[in-house]
């Protein structure tokens, strides 16, 4: 009898070659939350950008709008071993946000209306790889998947994609976020099945 170890398949045939291991498909898009789905009204939403000298930059809901939206489409990937393909997007580009930031930072602890943080390293956020997103297939992001602004990673487990984004903190050293802390993995690569701190 053969022995595979878990991953050792590869990305599977060619008919799924977007689905990382250990995921199965799903056509609805589940609602997972780590706390009560908080609401924030837009006139009240505001991101807080602060960079590792404390020096802060703030952005309204209408200033978000000023800024150049690109749509997206992406395949995300939950760490409860879901995956959806080719959702519909429309936000703003983290190069965008964070243009006019100057910072020698690594890190980045994202924060949500709600008490929720994550950690990334800065470059995972950087190269068209990361967005502030405000609408989902067309429609206005609704507060239970994150509205209205949530935080879009797609080549990572979605619990980095941050619901109800309010701030980014830009750090020198990598500081665990709320499921980081409670054992999760730090980086998360669907790819590398990346769940839990040992994997």
């Amino acid at each position: 009898m053969a022995v595979v170890n878990r991953g050792f398949e590869g990305r599977g045939e060619a008919s799924d070659r977007r689905l990382p291991p250990g995921q199965h498909l799903t056509d609805d898009f589940p609602v997972l939350s780590a706390s009560v789905t908080p609401l924030i009204p837009k006139d009240k939403w505001e991101l807080t950008i602060t960079s590792e000298t404390r020096e802060q930059q703030h952005l309204t809901w209408d200033e978000l709008m000023a800024l150049p939206a690109e749509h997206i489409v992406a395949d995300i990937h939950c760490v409860t071993r879901w995956s959806k393909l080719g959702t519909r997007w429309e936000g703003v580009s983290l190069d965008t946000v964070l243009a006019e930031m100057t910072t020698e930072a690594t890190h980045v602890l994202a924060t949500s209306y709600g008490g929720y943080t994550t950690n990334l390293p800065l470059a995972e956020l950087r190269g068209g790889k990361a967005w502030i997103v405000y609408r989902y297939d067309g429609q206005e992001l609704g507060a239970l998947h994150g509205g209205p602004v949530r935080l879009l990673v797609p080549h990572l487990y979605f619990w980095k994609s941050a619901k109800w984004l309010n701030g980014l903190r830009l750090l020198l050293r990598d500081e665990p976020g709320f499921w980081e802390s409670a054992g999760y993995h730090n980086h998360g690569d669907p790819w590398r099945e990346q769940r839990y701190e040992f994997d």
